[in-house]
């Protein structure tokens, strides 16, 4: 299966092929400027962001800000779930106002021509009855940037010899995002569960680029508060004083090692955090400060290169030998940066 569509600016007509449970697709793109990568590419990531508020109009202005001083025309937004908190009045479809003002307009299209690609948060089930159906039954709308094709897809970036290895994985397990006996809430099913993880085993076991990015909602490894099962009735949190996600570090975390993911990014934990554990192939990112109120983060005992209770957004920028990831604060600021090498290494600054 195959879809087209036109681009605006520098852009050429791009053939877009996914893959998820029922497709295998790729994804051809263009390259951004040379200031910024002759041969690379762009993406800018947000999670937790769906509030309309005014912290999410601050994070968007600061995106746009960006975007506009480097003269750049990004390749994607990465969208990291609860891309919509609270319940929408009158029921939340694929024509509900909340589209226009809090997506569309937020991030206007002048600026990011797109493609979105979004993952589900847990917010996304559980605020409106249906909402997860409504994000997927969107993207089927013609002429929007809304690219999701399944609950969980990838897509290969970069042209006939793709850069960047983009798999998009619903965190919503049973066990993570829906609830306890005593008070159920909507998650993925556990056939569904089991679809995905064999699905994930596949493709990372497939050929790939030479970096390969994993984002899911729900933090693997975490210094954020969400690990306090006090707080929440999430059952497979809490790893001391960390907030990890049990389920994830069992069933994820070992394939991310095996395969050799460069980075697996996340939100759900309201700040902005870099981890590296040790003996870890894999980068740890949390960019979670798109427009939810933030948290403040445990005092752990693991040690991490960077972690803040700030609202900001997070530029990844991939180039043949080289993944730069650069937390941005809201008045443009750089607030951390490291770059990873396809052999793994990295550095810091």
């Amino acid at each position: 299966m195959s879809v087209t569509h036109t681009a605006s600016r520098r852009r050429a007509i791009k053939t877009l092929f996914f893959s998820s449970a029922a497709m295998a697709l790729n994804l051809q793109t263009g390259t951004a400027r040379a200031e910024i990568g002759k041969n690379g590419l762009n993406f800018l990531a947000i999670g937790d962001f769906g509030t309309g508020s005014t912290d999410q109009k601050a994070v968007a202005k600061a995106m746009q800000d960006f975007a506009t001083k480097n003269n750049l025309t990004t390749d994607g937004l990465l969208m990291i779930g609860d891309n919509f908190y609270s319940a929408v009045k009158g029921g939340f479809t694929v024509d509900s106002d909340r589209w226009r003002t809090d997506i569309e307009e937020m991030y206007p299209a002048t600026v990011f021509p797109g493609p979105f690609y979004p993952v589900l948060g847990n917010h996304d089930y559980h605020d409106n009855d249906g909402g997860e159906k409504t994000q997927l039954n969107y993207a089927k709308k013609p002429g929007v940037r809304w690219t999701f094709p399944a609950k969980w897809y990838r897509v290969d970036l970069g042209g006939p010899n793709p850069l960047l290895t983009l798999i998009c994985l619903d965190s919503n397990l049973p066990a993570v995002s829906g609830g306890s006996n005593k008070k159920p809430l909507a998650s993925m099913t556990a056939g569904e569960e089991a679809a995905q993880l064999e699905w994930f085993k596949s493709e990372l076991a497939k050929p790939r680029a030479p970096f390969t990015l994993v984002m899911g909602h729900h933090p693997v490894y975490s210094n954020g508060d969400h690990g306090d099962t006090k707080k929440l009735v999430h059952p497979v949190y809490s790893n001391g004083d960390h907030g990890d996600t049990k389920k994830l570090v069992t069933d994820w975390e070992p394939l991310l090692q095996k395969h050799q993911v460069h980075a697996y990014l996340c939100g759900h934990d309201h700040d902005l955090q870099h981890l590296e554990l040790e003996g870890k192939f894999t980068s740890y990112i949390l960019s979670g400060g798109g427009g939810a109120a933030t948290r403040k983060l445990k005092t752990p005992s693991r040690k991490m290169p960077y972690g803040k209770d700030v609202h900001g957004f997070t530029h990844l920028q991939v180039q043949p030998d080289t993944l730069t990831i650069t937390h941005y604060g809201v008045s443009g600021e750089v607030l951390h940066r490291f770059t990873k090498q396809p052999n793994g290494k990295m550095e810091l600054g």
